[in-house]
């Protein structure tokens, strides 16, 4: 499941949050679980990992997480809204200094011409109010799609540790 750019991404992310003393809790949706997989590659990673949630269907977004059923049925469940309500509700529940989610069309099927397969919608929510979102539509097969999007979130996230205040109270 891993390879070494898996490896090196969730190495650095457990290396800087744990020097930071941070903490990350994660909903997945298309990655199923797969990021909090990386993560527990990498020994350390209790200090770091919250622990997460594979918010797969609708209902586990909207009943567990929070996410207004409207947004999902305005948005569509792959969409900005979506996992900003995603990473917002996990942080909610966990928090953590830090939550992320995921949420895309690993295919083969599922897509369309506006949202095609590949797309995936990121959300990294913090403590201290961070909230960006972005779409990458990665290419391949269905499990070279959801590696790839395991791997961006955690680099997203080690790039956007310059905005992120963790519960030091110090800017990165």
């Amino acid at each position: 499941m891993s390879d070494g750019s898996q490896s090196e991404a969730a190495v650095s992310f457990i290396s800087l949050f744990s020097a930071r003393g941070w903490r990350v809790a994660l909903a997945e949706s298309c990655t199923g679980g797969l990021v909090a997989s990386l993560l527990t590659e990498v020994p350390g990673c209790s200090a770091v990992l919250w622990g997460g949630v594979v918010a797969y269907s609708n209902e586990c977004k909207t009943g567990l997480l929070g996410v207004e059923s409207d947004t999902i049925e305005k948005y569509g469940a792959v969409s900005a809204e979506t996992a900003r309500g995603m990473s917002k509700g996990m942080l909610r529940l966990s928090g953590a200094d830090l939550a992320i989610g995921i949420t895309g069309i690993a295919g083969p099927t599922g897509g369309s011409a506006e949202k095609p397969v590949g797309l995936v919608w990121f959300s990294w929510a913090g403590k201290d109010g961070l909230s960006r979102e972005e779409s990458v539509v990665f290419a391949g097969d269905r499990s070279a799609i959801r590696r790839s999007a395991a791997r961006h979130a955690l680099r997203r996230a080690v790039a956007l540790a310059a905005e992120i205040t963790g519960n030091t109270g110090e800017k990165a």
